[in-house]
């Protein structure tokens, strides 16, 4: 039959589908074989030939016909993985279930009333032979993830046959040992499979199908209860799946095995299609979806893989119930774990690519799925974590996730991608590898719209910081307390800040200390403390290497004096506060020293007009993200009790991003008035006032301004090179205050970030779905989507 008659007939069959009022038997297969016996039709036929109108239709007028189709195309795909489907027709079959239910999941979905029907049990649904009563009780959701498990395993189908011969009988699927049919090397399995671009394609459709099951989570309202977790994950994810693990190594290493470029030849990928593509992203949005565990409310993987749990849990499980969360945290080897960075470094990487051999290699659009994989293995598993600081590997991490943030930083539809490659950077900033990877020089030109400097990759991500800070999108203000706590989190460790990072700190300090800045919002003097913690811990740490920020900082006296002498009388606060309606802009950019961008950069643009993106739920505040924790003399840290905590003395919880006038997103909740506008006080501004941390500077302007300007007049100079000679070869020993203990701030897993990767996440997927558009047009609840 031709494509055309099979798409008429097909089409034929919904028409009567959805002009029967009458239910069809569920034994009428002559009607039922109608929708997947005859037909060949692709993922995009069956969307086209389906249209929402009808199936909303059906699902309120006649509903036991919708019902009936739903059951009898599990049966199908039951029947198919039964019999290994061996004949062409057979897989025929099951893909078009696999494209029916993936049009009329999301639904079913949408409305409540029948959110529950794919976890009832149809009556009779067990048949097959006498025996199985057992079986009868399975829900039909059940029934439908075992199904795609094995066919996800189905020799010849989806797998390479293991048979040498075509005489042998067929390889019994009940019989096979999944462990040995794993898709790709890699992790925990040495053997790589030719590529077969039938079988991609059959895995690509079923793991579209999983993601559809899995979208359930799209149609709730996002809820901080994480005991909410997904039933179709929970299942697929729990002992009942045989192929848990097979299938968890199988998506892991087809992620991370991926060479978009096409085994190393530049330009490859204009002369040989890639099947594998379609198939890898599928494979990363399953994963990272299966991996959507709120590890702050359980008891959670500890280093050595075993869990750490209460003295009240008697029986402690052994690593949380989720096997693929299980096996993620109970990675170990080291080649696992270079596999997978390199694996992930790789593909992070490739955008940037782009933009020095343009069209060389195959430009992949997943980087955000891979950001969110790589979170997960950050957070379930120490042992990568602690693996990926082991040596500068960090840093082919760190450079891509500099470049996405520069490059998104205007358009507010990618603000999701701003804030997971800055919470990314916050965890490992918490530990002290970190720190002392960036001092490695940074040599990799890159094209991107930041000035040119010449120095370390601390000095780069400083620059990007503050291109973000001063030029991004007014969203991210939520976002400076993170961005300056990594800086201040890695900057006890920082060697030799560059001219250029040193004034764009110095600018920040600049900017933040404005009386018009500090009185505007309850919260914005913490900017403040963290920038003057940053100075402290480099010159009081590592001030041999760093006579650029020492001289930046007596440059910019004046600043620090000002921040000494700050008013507090009521006069001078609402004079300050006039100020601000005269600047308009949150920070003047015009000092700021800016030279001249990067060659072949272009500026990062805003979003296009009419780009569509989804909402997201606000972040919690820095005090909720991190713990603070003190490095001790021998370099190991101890957690501080929250008590100990000076800098903040609200614990209001942040309000949603706001789109009013700059700085507004800054603004948190205050009770000093019952209209909710907040006012500042004398009272107030001292209660900070008192505890800046300036002795430090003020000890270092004391002694060495003196000499500084000495210098000048000795010797009439004005040139710089002369005075950083000096300072270079100056000392403070004995001179400043002792030492203060280095404090960290550790991120700490809690359940605000937990649902906002969950709404990220799935407003990623909802969106990089639009052929066939899955979730379009559905009334989707965890969040909204916008357009620009």
């Amino acid at each position: 039959m031709g494509s055309a008659d099979s798409k008429l007939n097909f089409r034929k069959a919904v028409i009567q589908l959805t002009t029967k009022t009458q239910p069809v038997e569920a034994t009428d297969d002559a009607f039922w074989d109608q929708f997947w016996a005859d037909t060949a039709t692709s993922v995009q036929d069956v969307f086209a030939l389906v249209p929402a109108a009808e199936i909303r239709a059906v699902r309120e007028e006649s509903p036991s016909n919708l019902a009936t189709l739903c059951y009898k195309a599990v049966e199908k795909l039951v029947q198919g993985a039964e019999s290994g489907c061996h004949t062409e027709k057979e897989r025929q079959i099951v893909l078009n279930c696999c494209r029916l239910l993936t049009r009329i999941l999301p639904y079913i979905f949408e409305d409540p009333d029948w959110r529950g029907f794919f976890w009832s049990t149809v009556p009779g649904a067990g048949r097959g032979g006498g025996d199985e009563d057992d079986e009868n009780a399975r829900p039909l959701a059940e029934s439908l993830l075992l199904a795609v498990t094995d066919l996800l395993f189905c020799p010849d189908f989806t797998v390479q046959s293991h048979r040498r011969s075509t005489v042998d009988t067929a390889e019994d699927i009940h019989s096979i040992d999944s462990c040995e049919y794993i898709w790709e090397a890699g992790v925990g399995f040495a053997h790589s499979p030719q590529p077969n671009y039938i079988h991609d394609l059959n895995r690509t459709e079923l793991l579209k199908l999983l993601l559809t099951c899995f979208s359930e989570a799209m149609y709730l309202p996002p809820s901080s209860d994480s005991s909410n977790t997904n039933p179709w994950v929970q299942f697929f994810c729990s002992t009942e799946n045989r192929h848990a693990l097979p299938l968890f190594t199988s998506l892991l290493n087809v992620v991370c095995a991926y060479d978009p470029v096409g085994y190393g030849i530049p330009y490859n990928h204009l002369l040989f299609s890639d099947y594998r593509e379609p198939l890898v992203e599928e494979a990363a949005q399953v994963l990272i979806v299966t991996l959507d565990y709120d590890s702050s409310t359980s008891s959670s993987p500890t280093v050595d893989g075993t869990t750490t749990g209460t003295a009240m849990d008697d029986v402690d499980p052994p690593g949380p119930d989720n096997l693929f969360v299980n096996y993620l945290s109970r990675i170990h080897r080291e080649e696992d774990f270079q596999f997978i960075l390199k694996g992930v470094a790789r593909l992070l990487s490739n955008p940037l690519v782009q933009t020095y051999l343009p069209n060389s290699a195959k430009k992949i659009q997943f980087h955000q799925e891979l950001l969110v994989l790589f979170w997960k293995l950050c957070d379930f598993n120490k042992k990568f974590l602690f693996f990926v600081l082991k040596s500068s590997d960090v840093l082919d991490i760190l450079v891509p996730i500099l470049y996405f943030l520069n490059d998104a930083r205007a358009d507010q539809s990618r603000v999701g991608l701003v804030h997971i490659g800055v919470f990314i950077l916050l965890l490992l900033s918490g530990e002290r590898n970190f720190g002392v990877r960036l001092n490695k020089p940074y040599s990799v030109r890159v094209p991107m719209d930041i000035p040119v400097f010449t120095g370390t990759h601390a000095d780069l991500l400083i620059i990007v910081f503050h291109k973000i800070i001063t030029s991004g999108h007014q969203r991210l203000q939520p976002l400076f307390d993170c961005l300056l706590t990594i800086v201040v989190n890695v900057s006890p460790y920082l060697k030799s800040l560059s001219m250029v990072a040193a004034n764009k700190l110095l600018h920040l300090l600049e900017a933040f200390s404005t009386t018009w800045f500090l009185f505007s919002a309850v919260q914005n003097h913490h900017l403040v403390f963290f920038l003057l913690e940053v100075f402290n811990n480099i010159i009081q740490y590592q001030f041999d290497g760093n006579s650029n920020l020492v001289y930046a900082v007596i440059r910019k006296r004046n600043v620090f004096h000002q921040l000494a002498n700050l008013p507090t009388d009521s006069q001078s606060i609402q004079k300050g506060l006039q100020r601000k309606k005269k600047s308009p802009e949150p920070i003047s950019r015009t000092n700021s020293q800016d030279g001249v961008s990067m060659e072949g950069s272009r500026p990062a643009a805003p979003a296009e007009p009419g780009t569509l993106k989804t909402s997201l739920v606000a972040t919690p505040g820095i005090d909720k993200l991190t713990e603070k924790s003190q490095v001790s003399e021998d370099g190991t840290m101890r957690s501080l009790e929250p008590e100990a905590s000076q800098l903040s003395p609200e614990g209001n919880p942040p309000t949603a991003l706001s789109d009013g006038e700059p700085w507004s997103g800054v603004r948190r909740l205050s009770s000093a008035s019952s209209s909710g506008q907040w006012i500042p006080t004398p009272d107030w501004v001292m209660s900070w006032k008192s505890k800046l941390p300036l002795q430090t500077i003020m000890r270092l302007l004391q002694v060495l301004v003196p000499q500084v300007e000495k210098i000048c007049i000795d010797k009439g100079l004005t040139d710089e090179s002369e005075i950083l000679k000096f300072l270079q070869h100056g000392t403070l020993v004995g001179l400043l205050p002792v030492p203060h203990p280095i404090l960290i701030r550790k991120y700490q897993a809690n359940s605000g970030t937990a649902m906002w990767f969950r709404t990220y996440m799935w407003g990623v997927i909802y969106l990089r779905n639009v052929d066939p558009p899955i979730w379009y047009d559905t009334d989707v609840k965890l969040f909204e989507i916008q357009r620009v």
